[in-house]
């Protein structure tokens, strides 16, 4: 047993000092990326914002509505083949979806039956584990970037440096960061086990930007500022999952409580998702997500809006005319929690 005595932080535990800038408007803010992938070869240029694989957020539709405002989707892991190998042959080049899996060997051969199928259409994948420090992650990766090398692969979770540099080094292009900071992830309290996230965001992105890799902030983003806060700490991609739910794009009936109009929202570990997809939890494991009834938001379209906006106001506080030297302008002022409890920051 060991005690780490470094101070590690999260979103809420801390602000983004104002600095001088010759900016008049959000409008001048370019808020898109392009990147060129380490491993795959590939190439990039949208806003870099991805919907989470959750079965609720991840869905066609969300792809499409969100292709058309230039930001991406991970698709969740429960389509039938045949309506993923119609989807991604019926995308525009230039859309980036992601074919989502796990790593037993079913995952890996329906990837293989669509991948075949679709061809090309299937540029992005992402490979999605809740912990992604086993060592049947490590040798799945290593298996799908041997067999499918021109393929820009996410790959996740983890929260180390080290980790970060391996999974770069066996040829992941993006790693997701993040163990247990999402709004239905209950990791942190059934497991006690997680990190968090801001931290998790400067000393992984450090370790990939120095691989010439990239990393995709996974989790903890519950308004706009936190999306400041993790691109300004050198997230080079975010997912969202809470921050995208309750829209008409997410699966899921709409249902009236007090009047008021909800859809469901649950994390990928929980209990719901577990007899959903698996008949239950097994006896040897523990649920570590939640169910939630979330606000009906109508298109999601008026979200994003408000996301975006708040970003590039973000780059106007600090002179950022691009996003991408958000974080070479941001500079972290360190909030007393005690401070943030009272004033709900």
């Amino acid at each position: 047993m060991r005690i780490e005595e470094d101070l590690k932080l999260d979103f809420k535990d801390v602000l983004i000092r104002p600095k001088r800038s010759t900016l008049t408007s959000r409008s001048e803010v370019d808020i898109s990326r392009e990147y060129s992938f380490r491993n795959s070869g590939g190439k990039y240029r949208g806003i870099p914002i991805i919907a989470a694989n959750m079965d609720t957020v991840g869905t066609y539709e969300m792809a499409q509505s969100l292709s058309a405002l230039r930001l991406s989707t991970a698709l969740h892991k429960h389509y039938d083949e045949a309506s993923l190998i119609a989807f991604f042959k019926s995308q525009p080049p230039d859309a980036t979806v992601f074919y989502s899996l796990g790593i037993t060997g079913a995952d890996y051969e329906k990837f293989r039956r669509v991948k075949n199928a679709a061809g090309d259409a299937i540029a992005y994948l992402c490979v999605d584990v809740a912990n992604g420090y086993t060592k049947s992650f490590v040798d799945f990766i290593r298996k799908v970037r041997d067999a499918y090398p021109k393929v820009t692969m996410m790959a996740g979770n983890v929260v180390t440096g080290e980790m970060t540099e391996e999974l770069i080094l066996l040829g992941v292009d993006i790693v997701k960061v993040g163990i247990g900071p999402g709004s239905v992830c209950t990791t942190r309290k059934v497991a006690g086990v997680g990190y968090p996230q801001l931290s998790a965001i400067i000393e992984c992105g450090d370790a990939a930007h120095g691989l010439g890799g990239l990393i995709c902030s996974d989790g903890g983003c519950s308004s706009p500022g936190d999306l400041a806060k993790a691109f300004g700490g050198g997230a080079d991609f975010i997912m969202l999952g809470g921050m995208l739910a309750g829209h008409d794009e997410c699966h899921g009936e709409i249902e009236e409580h007090g009047g008021q109009s909800k859809l469901r929202f649950y994390g990928m570990s929980s209990r719901t998702a577990m007899e959903k997809y698996s008949g239950g939890v097994a006896n040897y494991r523990a649920s570590e997500g939640k169910e939630v009834l979330i606000d009906y938001r109508g298109p999601v379209e008026g979200t994003v809006q408000e996301i975006l906006g708040g970003v590039r106001s973000a780059c106007t506080y600090v002179g950022a005319r691009r996003l991408k030297e958000l974080s070479k302008r941001t500079t972290f002022i360190r909030v007393a929690r005690q401070l943030n409890e009272v004033f709900g920051a």
